[in-house]
């Protein structure tokens, strides 16, 4: 790779999608027909030493930021910015274990979408280094994300069914919480059809406010 590469203008900018576990982010994603790098490849394993781990002892504690590699995922969509490809870690939710990786290239599309429940934690630094095109936090009714979750979660066999309830519930009582921390970090609280919206301004190189307007 050059080593003066970094230095380059960048040749494609991301749109960060952040919201809820199950609020609908993996589908919203497809839908737009976008390159899209799957933020929650970059969770931690489960042997790592710096997992956070529940007060109450249920185990690691997977809704936290610190159970996730933001320096690899910042790495990643600095890459696929200046490069238009990057390898990507192929996660196992079931297992917490990385079990591969996988290539993810833009084939010239200037607008890729970055998604995860940590996307917001990454603003700032992907602002600051000029590759931000937008960062919207998709948000519905709590108890519909619920069921969504759950649902999502049981039909994958994620981890065990009691577990899985449990954080169901955690997520359900703290959902308007995290949609205000993931605002604060900068992100536009929206339903489906202005993120969509939104999207489509980022595309054309629109003002996002055009597209609020609509």
């Amino acid at each position: 790779m050059n080593s003066h590469s970094p230095t380059r203008p960048s040749s494609a900018r991301v749109l960060l999608l952040t919201g809820p576990s199950g609020s609908g982010k993996t589908s919203l994603a497809t839908a737009t027909g976008l390159p899209v790098l799957n933020l929650d490849d970059f969770y931690k394993e489960g042997t790592d030493p710096t997992l956070p781990q529940l007060p109450d002892g249920g185990g690691a504690d997977w809704d936290s930021p610190l159970s996730w590699d933001a320096g690899a995922a910042v790495a990643a969509i600095e890459e696929l910015c200046r490069t238009g490809r990057t390898a990507v870690p192929v996660y196992d939710i079931a297992t917490s274990a990385r079990t591969g990786a996988s290539g993810l290239a833009l084939d010239g599309a200037p607008l890729f979408i970055a998604e995860g429940i940590f996307a917001a934690d990454v603003i700032d630094r992907c602002r600051a280094a000029g590759l931000l095109a937008d960062a919207l936090c998709l948000r519905g009714r709590p108890t519909t994300t619920f069921r969504r979750r759950l649902s999502r979660d049981l039909r994958e066999g994620r981890k065990p069914a009691v577990y899985l309830v449990r954080r169901g519930l955690r997520l359900l009582r703290g959902e308007r919480t995290i949609v205000a921390r993931h605002t604060a970090l900068g992100a536009h609280p929206c339903a489906r059809p202005e993120a969509l919206a939104r999207i489509a301004a980022a595309r054309t190189g629109r003002p996002v406010e055009a597209a609020a307007r609509r």
